[in-house]
């Protein structure tokens, strides 16, 4: 199986939106790295799987590996009339729960402080927690558990203390 380049672009997106450093897709014949950082191994030679690549979605994949500024809760939230609103970093899958047997990580209602677990979005079984950025009362939790939500889309409002 051969990894097309709009699968490629489409995974560099969804790692470029994370918090990742690093991932390593391997399927059959074909392994994609992508890694954040300096850049110093762009001139290595390639692994003999990194052949079976298109050269756009080559060079799509070295373009990205530059450093690039890191997400952090402060940078998606925004301040609405009913308070604040949490929006998601990416593109994923979002999960009130750290496991269906668990109790959720806050509920309407429920008092939060900065840097509390809200919710956690799943991006290719990669798992990323979302932080409360200031500390009040939740006032709504908007998508549905379990479903997908957008990039920049509004997960909850919080009323500031």
């Amino acid at each position: 199986m051969t990894l097309s380049y709009k699968e490629v672009a489409e995974i560099v997106k969804i790692i470029d939106a994370s918090s990742c450093e690093e991932v390593v897709l391997e399927t059959e014949g074909t392994r994609l790295v992508v890694r954040r950082g300096s850049g110093a191994d762009i001139n290595a030679a390639p692994s003999p799987n990194q052949t079976n690549l298109p050269p756009a979605a080559k060079e799509q994949a070295v373009q990205n590996t530059a450093p690039k500024a890191v997400t952090t809760p402060v940078a998606n939230a925004d301040v609405v009339a009913d308070g604040v609103k949490i929006s998601s970093p990416m593109v994923g899958t979002f999960y009130t729960r750290p496991s269906p047997d668990d109790a959720p990580f806050v509920e309407v209602g429920a008092r939060v402080s900065a840097g509390d677990p809200m919710c956690m979005i799943e991006v290719m079984k990669l798992y990323t927690t979302i932080e409360a950025s200031v500390s009040g009362v939740v006032t709504a939790i908007l998508p549905e558990d379990g479903k997908l939500v957008e990039f920049d889309q509004p997960l909850f409002i919080i009323r500031a203390d």
